[in-house]
């Protein structure tokens, strides 16, 4: 009888407890639903994300128009240059519309001038070229550094307003610890996936640069090699 006293109370908590976890089954939050739990930091962090996906396709499109084929251009005006038809070739450069095809257009238009001047007008409209490809790419090496230090004062609100609602309620519960950690871990972790995702992107479109500016001057060594030859 007195074991049976004993253990009734233990039964009827066990009981309790079991009917609780049923009546109120694990709720399984969406990705967007836990997206918001970070807070207003949240949206500052979309803004760069899209702000940096906009730069990242309309640089690369561009990149990669200045990046296509030049080989028929350069055939095309070697041709025109050996038989002496500077107006063609000028018409051809400017009809490519494309920063070699300018360049080498700068460098028709100074002919019968040294061929110093010739190569600084060309380096001076390749810098410019150059200019105009890396536009913006500085903002999407900005957005790679500034959201993780933005995911970090997202982290800082958390650490806070855990320590206030403590100071409020004089308890730790595992509530209000918790209500604290989703801003904090939630928002450092979107801010370090932007700006790991924003330092790739931004060092993909420096490298297809690179190789434009690179092709470039070969190209630019080989018209200067071009007019120098009829005086060898």
């Amino acid at each position: 009888m007195f074991l049976q006293d004993t253990l009734q109370p233990l039964t009827d908590t066990a009981t309790n407890a079991v009917s609780a976890l049923q009546a109120s089954p694990n709720q399984e939050l969406s990705l967007f639903e836990l997206l918001t739990k970070g807070g207003w930091v949240m949206i500052p962090l979309a803004i760069l994300a899209l702000l940096g996906l906009v730069i990242f396709f309309e640089r690369y499109l561009t990149i990669r128009k200045a990046n296509r084929d030049e080989s028929q251009l350069t055939m095309q005006v070697r041709s025109s240059i050996k038989t002496g038809n500077l107006d063609s070739a000028i018409a051809i450069c400017k009809s490519s519309n494309t920063p070699l095809g300018r360049m080498l257009q700068k460098g028709l238009l100074r002919i019968g001038r040294p061929i110093k001047d010739i190569e600084g007008a060309i380096e001076n409209i390749g810098r410019l070229e150059v200019s105009k490809l890396e536009k913006n790419l500085g903002i999407l090496g900005v957005i790679a550094g500034i959201a993780p230090m933005l995911g970090f004062v997202g982290t800082i609100i958390g650490v806070i307003t855990i320590f206030h609602d403590v100071s409020v309620k004089g308890v730790i519960e595992i509530g209000t610890i918790s209500g604290g950690l989703y801003v904090k871990m939630i928002s450092s972790a979107t801010g370090l996936i932007i700006g790991i995702i924003a330092y790739v992107l931004y060092n993909i479109l420096v490298a297809m640069v690179d190789k434009v500016v690179l092709k470039m001057e070969t190209d630019s060594i080989e018209f200067i090699d071009l007019l120098e030859e009829p005086g060898r």
